[in-house]
């Protein structure tokens, strides 16, 4: 079964790109997409059981990643949650992991390592 993930992006076209690179390269697949923290809230909510990845890009159509993370802290064990976006700045980095989530990466520059840390996620929930 590939892992199953949550993906909170705004932009259209990257959730498309996302979603096939996923499937490809980490054996996942994007059972809820959502373009505003609120819609990222409602999908994990909704997928509570059956969730294992949340990727969350920092600023959403309305709200952003640590709205999200804030309202996640209390995740199952085997539930991650990655954020990607392209203001991995040092202390946005310190922010999000304060707020609760597993790793950031850097669209623009961390996207090999992004999908490797999916892999690996996939690869632990034994998928």
């Amino acid at each position: 079964m590939p892992l199953a993930i949550v993906l909170a992006e705004d932009n259209a076209a990257i959730r498309k790109m996302l979603r096939a690179a996923l499937a490809e390269l980490a054996n996942a697949e994007v059972i809820a997409e959502a373009e505003t923290a609120g819609e990222a809230i409602a999908a994990l909510a909704a997928h509570a059981g059956t969730w294992q990845l949340a990727v969350l890009d920092l600023f959403l159509r309305e709200g952003h990643a640590l709205d999200v993370l804030r309202a996640a802290a209390e995740t199952s064990p085997g539930q991650r949650i990655f954020v990607l976006t392209n203001y991995a700045t040092p202390k946005i980095r310190r922010r999000a992991l304060a707020a609760g989530a597993d790793a950031v990466f850097d669209k623009s520059t961390e996207l090999d390592e992004f999908f490797a840390a999916c892999q690996a996620s996939s690869v632990a929930q034994g998928r």
